[in-house]
């Protein structure tokens, strides 16, 4: 079966390379399940940032109409003071003249 030395020392290299090709590929075939993990990992984080930065966007709209209401609001309430001392000016002037 084995004549010589060389035939040992072939049997054991090609022993060894079959562990290490076996054990290769199985470190090649985790670290790609691990990268798509972490690309899915990526993915899901790109889709929480996307949400969020719609929601901030939706609130800002929100805020920037909502401040012109607050303005236009404000400008009512200012006429509404205007006319309501106006209208308790004419109530007092025109008690006084009875």
């Amino acid at each position: 079966m084995f004549a010589t030395s060389i035939d040992v020392l072939n049997l054991v290299l090609a022993v060894c390379i079959a562990f290490l090709s076996f054990f290769l590929c199985w470190a090649i075939y985790y670290f790609v399940v691990s990268a798509q993990m972490v690309h899915r990992l990526v993915k899901r984080i790109e889709l929480g940032v996307t949400k969020v930065e719609g929601v901030i966007e939706t609130a800002q709209d929100k805020l920037r109409n909502s401040s012109a209401y607050f303005m236009i609001l404000g400008e009512i309430a200012k006429k509404a003071m205007e006319f309501v001392q106006e209208k308790r000016a004419e109530r007092k002037a025109g008690k006084k003249k009875k």
